[in-house]
């Protein structure tokens, strides 16, 4: 597979955003998201959306440097319309103003409605978690075809709906969770249908509601459906993302006429440790948990016990040393996106080189 250096996969992004009509600040933004994303492991979250958001668009589901609504503004609540802006502008930008609410009057929960797609929930929590604060997030994806089938579900129901939390260590989050609550996210069997590679078991079902492993009906076909994590439980709190985030939140909802897009809707707490108590004796019981938990016995089959955020971190050190690895179909998607922006092939290849 191509492999690039971080730098040449941003300035891709970045040009394939500034021909999207994102002005500079937004393309900076969108690129270092999407990059990130490449370099935490997240393939599913990076440079592989570009042609999804091309098509976005192309079909008016997207809109470069949108102004967001400020619907309430009521202390420590927010709510915010991203009216189909580029999500992780959106995103950041709301998260940023919950943060400085919360250093105001302690907490601060925000309902960002509305977004184009906001990419890797991560990303958010690093951002909370930087300036002293915990993080959490209820996240529901609208606007597509249901990816995910809750439990005893033959059918794909609501998305793949990612569950967020954070909280701050000396140097970035000290512990970060993000997930779907999906089994694999979509974008992950988005990867392996590129790659022509089976998806996990348990991962997925075809369009009779039977296991599959082949991404393909899903893919291309839009057929079948993603299965929860833990069964009854990832099912759980894949439906209770879809109420708080829309439902209470105020976004689309996955029962509304989906039109082709991608539309999250985030219900976020944003909490100031230092107003909490004393964020040294905090940081301290963090660490003392970590260190209980490391003290285990190692399971058979494991190398070592690592904790929430650890293998992007490991996943961030190694691909900034050696590269990002981007499959030939996603390549080849991306360059033809671009193309469609009038972006030359001299030009993707240039960005490239770094």
């Amino acid at each position: 597979m191509p492999t690039f250096p971080p730098n040449a996969l941003f300035a891709v992004a970045h040009l394939i955003a500034r021909r999207m009509g994102s002005n500079e600040a937004e393309a900076q933004r969108v690129a270092d998201h999407l990059v990130r994303a490449n370099l935490s492991g997240h393939d599913s979250h990076g440079v592989g959306m570009l042609p999804a958001y091309v098509q976005m668009l192309k079909d008016g589901l997207l809109v470069p440097n949108q102004t967001p609504e400020t619907v309430l503004d009521a202390g420590a609540l927010l709510v915010i319309d991203a009216r189909r802006g580029y999500g992780q502008r959106m995103a950041a930008e709301a998260v940023e103003r919950a943060i400085e609410r919360a250093k105001e009057l302690g907490a601060c929960v925000l309902a960002l409605r509305n977004s184009a797609h906001i990419g890797r929930i991560g990303t958010y929590g690093e951002q909370a978690t930087a300036a002293g604060c915990a993080f959490t997030a209820f996240v529901n994806v609208a606007d597509i075809w249901p990816q995910q089938a809750p439990w005893a579900s033959a059918d794909g129901r609501v998305g793949t709906n990612p569950f967020c939390a954070a909280v701050p260590g000396t140097d970035g989050p000290a512990l970060l969770l993000d997930m779907a609550t999906t089994t694999i996210a979509a974008g992950k069997a988005r990867v392996a249908y590129n790659k022509g590679v089976p998806v996990p078991d348990g991962a997925l079902i075809d369009a009779h509601g039977a296991p599959t492993n082949d991404p393909t009906g899903f893919i291309r076909d839009r057929t079948g459906a993603l299965l929860s994590f833990g069964r009854h439980k990832g099912s759980g709190l894949a439906v209770m993302c879809e109420i708080m985030a829309a439902a209470v939140g105020g976004g689309q909802r996955a029962d509304q006429d989906a039109k082709g897009g991608v539309v999250n809707s985030m219900l976020a707490t944003v909490i100031d440790l230092s107003k909490l108590g004393d964020p040294a004796a905090i940081a301290q019981g963090i660490e003392a948990t970590k260190t209980h938990i490391r003290a285990a016995r190692v399971a058979p089959g494991f190398e070592q016990i690592l904790l929430p955020g650890e293998p992007e971190r490991r996943s961030a050190a190694r691909r900034k040393a050696e590269g990002i690895e981007v499959d030939a179909t996603t390549w080849h998607d991306i360059r033809a996106a671009a193309e469609t922006l009038g972006v030359t092939r001299a030009e993707i290849d240039q960005a490239a080189a770094g």
